[in-house]
């Protein structure tokens, strides 16, 4: 199944929205909960499944419903659908955190990408969602985010956000070590492999975790400059500090240090 032609626009900087515009009987698949405001012809309904594969049956829904659950994502996805008779209607999806949107032709971009698990926000209708297992042993159990990954396949655009600044980086047989957090996207012929953060002093010390992601190979990677669980993290360290009014402070900073 083809993938729906859609045009699109992205606004603002830092909280970025995506606003997706459908001529008649074009839809737009979407994460639940993405959708933004949407024009007065535009109607939506929450299904299980992608609807990449119109015969698909109960069962095979039932499936990728479950696999949906398993990366943690809803159960349905919603489809927005321009009903108007004539003329262009518009819908908006908003990114769930501060960051970025980023647009990919998948027909440029080889047809297939693997993702962060929380990465997909909406795609043109015929787009695939699937999920990837990481087949490694070791990515498997220190892999962290990049355990599961999701497959996104097809020949229209997909568009998937990121915290902070997102980076294009292409490899040309090259080795790129990354905090397993900071990975978006890449081509499914780039090898993803898990290893040591350095020797036992850095792994413990360094800050940077015990292990880090290594891609490998020829092709195209999306990296982001602030993944959620660091924000998530930061706010959660400073809740259970109490949230002091003078943490700033050098007598906020030791007394947060002595209250650990």
């Amino acid at each position: 199944m083809r993938s729906h032609e859609i045009d699109y626009r992205i606004y603002g900087d830092d909280m970025q929205f995506v606003e997706v515009e459908l001529d008649p009987g074009e839809v737009v698949v979407a994460e639940a909960g993405a959708m933004m405001y949407m024009e007065q012809g535009v109607t939506f309904e929450a299904k299980m499944g992608d609807g990449s594969d119109p015969d698909q049956g109960t069962w095979g829904k039932l499936k990728s419903a479950a696999k949906r659950g398993i990366t943690g994502e809803g159960l349905f996805m919603t489809h927005f659908r321009n009903s108007a008779p004539q003329g262009k209607q518009r819908v908006a999806m908003a990114a769930p955190y501060p960051g970025k949107i980023l647009a990919v032709n998948l027909a440029q971009a080889g047809g297939r990408l693997l993702a962060q698990k929380d990465a997909f926000l909406c795609a043109a209708s015929g787009t695939k969602l699937d999920i990837a297992f990481n087949r490694k042993l070791g990515t498997g159990i220190f892999g962290g985010e990049g355990f599961i990954l999701q497959s996104i396949s097809g020949d229209g655009l997909a568009f998937m956000h990121a915290g902070g600044t997102i980076i294009e980086k292409h490899l040309q047989g090259e080795t790129l070590r990354i905090d397993t957090g900071c990975i978006v996207a890449f081509q499914p012929q780039i090898q993803y492999s898990i290893e040591r953060a350095g020797n036992l002093k850095s792994m413990v010390f360094g800050g940077e975790g015990l292990f880090l992601a290594t891609l490998s190979g020829t092709g195209r990677v999306w990296l982001q400059s602030l993944p959620f669980n660091r924000i998530a993290d930061r706010v959660i360290a400073n809740l259970r500090h109490g949230g002091s009014q003078d943490e700033g402070s050098l007598a906020g900073g030791l007394s947060s240090i002595f209250s650990r």
